[in-house]
């Protein structure tokens, strides 16, 4: 569907000299179109005999395409604290109309875009730097974002998300999530070592179960387990009693609400789950990285050799990054992997 829009864009920044603190604003109308990936699928899916059931469409026709406009907001601040600190950061906004996500075909790794009424996506990104100091520095990033989607459905195929409240969180919205590098050089010419730490509040996960009979408050409040298959309850680490899924053995059907819990998923307590205000989210989680190298082993001057060793995950964590991901499905963290790298610099 063709459409027109004007896509004006202006950006002021302002230079404090006396306090070395710069301030900044911008805003843009940017028009959105549709992903590239699968557009004829997101059209005619639904109306397709075959890809009807796969997609669990809601309805047998097609829902074409249109494209999308977006108001995007930015603020922001940079401050130096004289030549031993420098901040900076920023706060979003984008509004959008006739917004985009993906879908996916069935349990494949087929994506295709799929067309909400309005998104809001504000967020922050904000970042605290050392510079050298004595062969010490140091970094750190940290954000958040909100991603708030909402109905109706308006393009695309596939089946319509259980929002009674008319607004879902998709999986790229986490609280809070930061990274930490720390490095020491001693000498100029010597061996450094770097230490990373990575925290994450949990991305919102995919469909966990909350489907119930009774109240919170009963003693019989049972939760409803017969949505996910043995190794998707596996995956989620799905608890009932004390009691782990495993990849071929499901947990019962029923749960009772006081003995379900998961060592990988963060659920929202019986009876509080809402799609907006407290969905499903992948249990946080910190992360530790240890890296140990030297850029001129043999003190050369025109050809130089380097050495690294690297430690990715170092406490061997065992987590979820992403849980039925609408985009890419389920995901585990990188266990702990061991480097050695070798360079020869000419």
């Amino acid at each position: 569907m063709a459409h027109r829009e004007a896509e004006p864009c202006l950006g002021v920044a302002y230079n404090i000299r006396q306090t070395g603190t710069v301030l900044r604003t911008s805003y843009a109308r940017v028009l959105e179109t549709p992903f590239n990936e699968n557009l004829i699928l997101a059209s005619v899916g639904c109306a397709d005999a075959v890809l009807n059931p796969l997609l669990g469409c809601a309805a047998s026709g097609a829902n074409p395409l249109s494209p999308g406009w977006r108001n995007e907001f930015h603020v922001g601040l940079q401050q130096a604290a004289g030549r031993y600190l420098v901040f900076p950061g920023e706060y979003i906004w984008k509004y959008t109309h006739d917004a985009y996500d993906f879908s996916v075909l069935g349990a494949t790794p087929i994506t295709f875009p799929i067309e909400w009424h309005n998104s809001k996506i504000p967020g922050f990104a904000s970042r605290v730097s050392v510079p050298d100091f004595h062969g010490f520095s140091a970094l750190l990033v940290f954000s958040s974002v909100s991603a708030r989607f909402f109905l109706p459905q308006l393009g695309g195929a596939g089946a319509v998300p259980s929002a009674p409240g008319g607004v879902f969180r998709i999986d790229h919205d986490e609280k809070f999530n930061q990274t930490t590098h720390l490095q020491y050089q001693p000498w100029k010419q010597g061996p450094w070592v770097g230490f990373n730490w990575r925290y994450d509040s949990g991305l919102v996960a995919g469909s966990v179960p909350f489907a119930v009979s009774g109240n919170p408050g009963d003693v019989g409040f049972q939760v409803d387990l017969s949505g996910l298959t043995a190794d998707q309850q596996f995956q989620a680490g799905l608890m009932c009693n004390g009691v782990r899924a495993t990849p071929i053995s499901a947990l019962p059907t029923s749960c009772p609400g006081s003995q379900f819990s998961s060592s990988l998923v963060k659920i929202p307590a019986p009876g509080t789950e809402n799609d907006d205000k407290n969905p499903p989210r992948i249990a946080p989680r910190h992360l530790f990285d240890l890296a140990i190298g030297h850029d001129n082993v043999f003190h050369g001057d025109k050809y130089k050799v380097s050495l690294q060793l690297t430690a990715i995950n170092l406490s061997n964590r065992y987590a979820l990054y992403n849980f039925l991901s609408t985009f890419s499905g389920t995901h585990y963290l990188t266990p702990r992997t061991l480097t050695a790298e070798v360079g020869f610099h000419f």
